[in-house]
């Protein structure tokens, strides 16, 4: 084992001086009494390396001893994780006991091989109308939440682990990076409540956490889910929020470096980085991880170079507008911007791509003909225009949904939608069944035979009454 002497401290990065020749590039290094773990990134010359912290830096001086691990960080695997929470460097948080003689794995693998990666392309229902209609997610495959702050990405991602986790038969990791530590909390303690802890397993890097710390968690994630996925041949289903406190972690990590920032002020390694972990995520022959990852986008502007980036890894992208919310349209996912590289008929069917196409052209001659309706009203628009304005709202209306996640809040009880049903509901709307039905009867329900039953409720009163008044 060697032992090195500090010789800088910036903030989060340390650099030390071995005597012999330095310890290989994402080695584990120990300093003050292995109260702080740094990781090597570079080699410098005269067996200098420069390390980033994982834990914070208080405390350590120039001259001070280190000690080389002689290994990378690794975390635990196996069944004993599931149902607890861990750090960044596998060591449990949520005040239970833990067996620490496991077995461990590096974070720092490899993607799998092309020739393991499998072809096929599978849906995974969700049970949410307008993403299963719209913009199906790929089994194995990656898909994005993108969205400004308040907008309701966490929601939706919570919502999305209730429904998989008790609709279908695999393991659930969630990966928390640089969230706020209530979020950490509170998520743990609706999953305990809705019962579906037993398949989870939970990692946090939160806020107040230093740079190396979010910037790792993911992989740290990552190799658990490959466990579970090529040793177990299990389904995963890997959630993370957020990716954009990676990219930022990482833009952190190279500023103290002394890198030269490229565009927007970013790393100029922001390729490399995201690269390295979203292609560990697949579908291979074992098994497959299927993402769902939050992306916050900087001031709601998408050309932002974080999201640009993560656009280019993922199979779906679901982009949630501020607009929507503000309606009252939950979830607020815009059904003109989100899109799916599975919704195409081979894949999803000629009925469903049909459906698909038709729902969002309606919505797209609703769009063009807001602006009309604003400045001369509804009635000056001629009646084949009118029937696609009241088509539309009562589409837009019939994609709103109440979450189980949200049901202590709202009042209302959660729905799981099958897709056929769904596809069913859009069909009678176009079809212009729902057309003598207010809207309010397609707002926030399940299935399209709740809008009949609540409608036929209302009727009969009204009726009762006017035979009265008669």
């Amino acid at each position: 084992m060697q032992i090195g002497v500090v010789s800088a401290v910036r903030g989060s990065i340390v650099e030390i001086k071995f005597e012999h020749k330095p310890p290989a590039i994402h080695n584990i290094i120990y300093a003050n009494n292995r109260a702080i773990v740094l990781e090597v990134l570079t080699q410098l010359p005269d067996n200098k390396v420069r390390t980033i912290a994982l834990t914070p830096t208080q405390g350590l001086a120039r001259g001070m001893q280190a000690e080389d691990s002689g290994q990378p960080l690794t975390v635990p695997i196996g069944k004993q994780n599931i149902s607890r929470m861990f750090n960044v460097f596998g060591n449990p948080i949520d005040g239970k006991d833990f067996n620490h003689q496991c077995q461990r794995r590096s974070v720092h693998q490899a993607p799998p091989l092309l020739s393991n990666l499998s072809s096929q392309q599978q849906i995974f229902e969700t049970g949410i109308k307008i993403v299963d209609v719209l913009c199906p997610l790929e089994r194995g495959g990656k898909a994005g939440l993108f969205g400004g702050a308040g907008v309701g990405k966490t929601v939706l991602l919570t919502e999305m682990i209730h429904n998989m986790v008790s609709h279908q038969q695999g393991v659930s990791i969630f990966c928390g990076i640089g969230e706020r530590c209530r979020e950490g909390e509170e998520l743990y303690r609706e999953m305990k409540q809705a019962g579906v802890l037993d398949n989870m397993v939970m990692l946090f890097g939160q806020m107040n956490e230093p740079p190396g710390s979010r910037f790792r968690i993911g992989h740290s994630a990552l190799t658990m889910a490959e466990y579970f996925r090529d040793d177990e041949h299990k389904d995963v289903l890997l959630l993370i929020d957020n990716i954009f406190r990676f990219i930022q972690a990482g833009s952190e990590v190279s500023g103290l470096m002394g890198q030269m920032p490229s565009r927007m002020g970013y790393q100029p390694t922001l390729g490399t980085e995201l690269s390295g972990l979203e292609e560990r995520i697949a579908n291979t022959q074992n098994g497959a991880i299927t993402s769902i990852q939050a992306v916050y986008v900087p001031a709601d502007d998408f050309t932002d170079p974080a999201a640009t980036h993560t656009f280019s890894h993922l199979s779906a992208t679901l982009v949630l507008s501020r607009k929507r919310a503000s309606e009252g349209l939950y979830p607020s996912i815009d059904p003109l911007q989100s899109s799916s590289s599975l919704a195409t008929a081979n894949i999803v069917g000629q009925r469903h791509y049909k459906l698909a196409q038709e729902v969002r052209e309606i919505l797209a001659q609703y769009d063009e003909l807001k602006d009309i309706i604003a400045m001369l009203g509804l009635e000056q628009l001629a009646n084949k225009d009118r029937k696609v304005v009241i088509r539309a709202r009562r589409l837009e209306r019939f994609f709103t949904q109440p979450f189980f996640t949200t049901e202590q809040f709202t009042g209302m009880e959660g729905k799981f939608v099958s897709l056929e049903n769904a596809l069913n509901g859009c069909e009678q709307i176009l079809r212009g069944d729902f057309d003598d039905y207010p809207e309010s009867a397609l707002y926030m329900i399940g299935d399209i035979s709740e809008a009949v039953k609540s409608n036929t409720e209302n009727v009969e009163p009204n009726q009762q009454e006017n035979q009265h008044a008669s």
